[in-house]
């Protein structure tokens, strides 16, 4: 089973080491380098799970994941945030924002394909 997702970080190596992480693990991976990229991204593809970084310019992460939520064929798509951010107050916005679950940054690739396979059903 294939699993598709989709990457958004404004760091081109954060986005190499998702697909490094992913890709042998049997997921595809595309990727967007800020929240518009990413919603133009979606327009293009159905990805299972969505990683989203929240420190980007343009549209930051909590914009991206409202703009996610507010597609209804997105609404219970599972969405990762992957960031540098640690603060309880940050990780609650997000969940009411509709993230699924946090991952601090530097990340353990064996830990992500679980965390999204899990999250993927």
């Amino acid at each position: 089973m294939s699993l598709e997702v989709l990457a958004v970080d404004d760091s081109r190596t954060m986005r190499d080491m998702i697909r490094f992480a992913l890709e042998p693990a049997g997921f595809t991976v595309h990727t967007a380098d800020d929240g518009v990229h990413g919603t133009e991204v979606l327009s293009e593809i159905a990805p299972d799970v969505i990683i989203t970084d929240i420190n980007m310019p343009r549209m930051d992460g909590f914009g991206f994941i409202d703009a996610v939520r507010e597609r209804d064929k997105y609404r219970s798509t599972p969405i990762l945030v992957l960031t540098t951010e640690a603060a309880p107050e940050l990780k609650q916005r997000a969940r009411a924002a509709g993230a699924t679950g946090w991952i601090v940054k530097p990340f353990d690739p064996i830990k992500l394909v679980k965390a999204l396979q899990m999250v993927a059903g």
